[in-house]
C-alpha cells in the first residue's frame, strides 16, 4: 500500500475538528471549480469565433493556391494539366487570373480586384452558394458576378443594359503614354449576380470569365496567374505540393488557406493565447487559496505528523501526504469544472442559449483539445502550488 496516497485521501475525505480549515478546504475547492469551468468557457468561445472569423474567408479561398514566383503570371501547357489531374488528392482544380482594375459606373469609380475563372471554378469554390441575388455567369460571354459592397457602392442592379458596368485595364508596355485614352484595354461588362461573403470580401472581387481577364490583359489562352486547388478531406498536403513543385520545375509557389490568410490566423492565435495568459494568472491567484490550505492543514495535523514521525516515517514522505493531497483536489476539482464547462458549451451548441444577434448564436466550439488544454494546465499548478505547501514539513517544525 502506497501509505502517503492513503493518508492524502483520509484527510482530503475526513472533516478537520477546526471549522476554518474546512471552510478554506472548501473554498480552495470551489476556486480550482471555478478557473477550470472559466478557462474551458472561454476557449471554447475563443475557438468559436475563431472558426466564424475564418468561415468568411474559408467561402472564398481554396484549399491550395499555386501562383508564379517570378513574375505575376505563368504558362500551363495541356501536359501539366493532365499531370495535375493524375495527383492523388485533388478534387478539382481552377485556373484564375487576378488583377486590380478600374471599374466605373454612372460617373462613380472603384479601384478593386477582376478575377477570371475557368468553368471548373464552382467546383473548387463554393461562391455559388454565397449568391445573394441573381445567377452565375455563363461562360465566354461578357457577364459578370459583383460583390454586394461594390453593387452598393455603384447603386447598381442587374442585367441593367442602360447603364453597363466599365472596366479598365492598363495596357502592358513600356515608354511614355502619348494618348491617355489609348492606356487601357476596356470593355463594358453585363453584372448578373450579386455574391454577399462579408464587409471587406464584398468589395473585393469581381467574377469573371477567364477568357476575357486573358483579353483585357493581353494574356495567352495557356498565361494564368494561378491555379486554386480543392483537394480531399485527410490528404496528404505536403506530398500534393511536393508533386505540384515537381510539376512546374519549383517555378510556382503553393500555399495553403493559412499561408494564404497567414496575418489573419496569426492575429486570432495570438488573442487565444492571450485569454489563456490571462485566465491562466486567474487560476494561480485562486491556487493561493490552496496552498493556504494545505499550510492550514499541516498546523492542524501538526500532532499527527509528528506521531508518524517518532514511528519511523521519513520526512519527504510526509512532505509526499501534503503533495498528493493537493494534486487530488486539483485532479477532482478540475474533473467537476471541466465537465460543467462541457455541459455549458454543448447546451449552447444545441439550444443556442445566448446569442449575439436575434440571428446568430454566440458560437462556441467543444474540443478534446481544449479538455487536455486545462486539465493539464490545472494539474500542472496545482502540483506546483501543493509543492510549495508541502515543503512547509520540517524536522524543525515537528521539534
Amino acid at each position: 500500500m502506497n501509505f502517503p496516497l492513503y493518508i492524502a485521501k483520509r484527510y482530503i475525505i475526513s472533516n478537520s475538528k477546526n471549522n476554518a480549515i474546512n471552510i478554506i478546504n472548501r473554498i480552495a475547492s470551489l476556486g480550482i471549480i471555478v478557473g477550470a469551468l472559466a478557462l474551458f468557457v472561454v476557449l471554447s468561445v475563443f475557438s468559436g469565433l475563431k472558426d466564424f472569423s475564418l468561415s468568411f474567408t474559408n467561402d472564398i479561398d481554396p484549399d491550395l493556391k499555386a501562383s508564379s514566383i517570378l513574375g505575376k503570371s505563368f504558362f500551363i501547357s495541356p501536359t501539366q494539366e493532365s499531370q495535375i489531374k493524375k495527383i492523388d488528392g485533388i478534387v478539382s482544380y481552377s485556373k484564375i487570373i487576378e488583377e486590380r482594375v478600374l471599374f466605373t459606373f454612372n460617373d462613380k469609380q472603384e479601384v478593386t480586384y477582376l478575377k477570371g475563372v475557368d468553368t471548373n471554378f464552382v467546383q473548387v469554390n463554393a461562391i455559388e452558394k454565397k449568391l445573394f441575388n441573381g445567377q452565375w455567369f455563363k461562360s465566354d460571354t461578357y457577364q459578370v458576378v459583383v460583390g454586394y459592397g461594390i453593387a452598393q457602392k455603384f447603386s447598381m442592379g442587374l442585367f441593367d443594359f442602360n447603364n453597363q458596368l466599365e472596366v479598365l485595364v492598363p495596357k502592358p508596355g513600356k515608354g511614355a503614354i502619348e494618348n491617355p485614352e489609348q492606356a487601357f484595354n476596356k470593355t463594358d461588362v453585363i453584372p448578373v449576380g450579386i455574391y454577399a461573403i462579408s464587409e471587406d470580401l464584398d468589395s473585393k472581387y469581381v467574377f469573371a470569365d477567364l477568357g476575357l481577364a486573358q483579353e483585357l490583359l493581353e494574356y495567352k489562352t495557356n498565361q494564368v496567374s494561378g491555379i486554386e486547388i480543392k483537394v480531399k478531406t485527410g490528404a496528404d498536403e505536403k506530398a500534393i505540393i511536393n508533386q505540384l513543385q515537381t510539376i512546374f520545375d519549383h517555378k510556382i509557389t503553393v500555399k495553403n488557406r493559412a499561408q494564404l490568410n497567414e496575418s489573419l490566423y496569426k492575429m486570432l492565435n495570438t488573442e487565444n493565447i492571450a485569454v489563456y495568459l490571462i485566465f491562466t494568472l486567474v487560476i494561480v491567484v485562486a491556487l493561493f487559496n490552496l496552498i493556504g490550505a494545505l499550510i492550514m492543514m499541516i498546523l492542524d495535523k501538526k500532532g499527527n505528523l509528528k506521531t508518524l514521525f517518532n514511528l519511523g516515517t521519513e520526512i519527504k514522505d510526509l512532505r509526499k501526504i501534503f503533495l498528493l493531497q493537493g494534486t487530488l483536489l486539483s485532479v477532482f476539482g478540475g474533473i467537476i469544472g471541466l465537465a460543467l464547462g462541457i455541459v455549458i458549451v454543448l447546451l449552447q451548441q444545441q439550444f443556442e442559449l445566448i446569442m449575439i444577434t436575434p440571428t446568430l448564436a454566440y458560437p462556441v466550439v467543444f474540443s478534446l483539445e481544449n479538455v487536455l488544454l486545462v486539465m493539464g494546465t490545472i494539474v500542472t499548478l496545482g502540483f506546483v502550488a501543493s509543492l510549495i505547501a508541502s515543503s512547509r514539513v520540517s524536522k524543525k517544525l515537528l521539534d
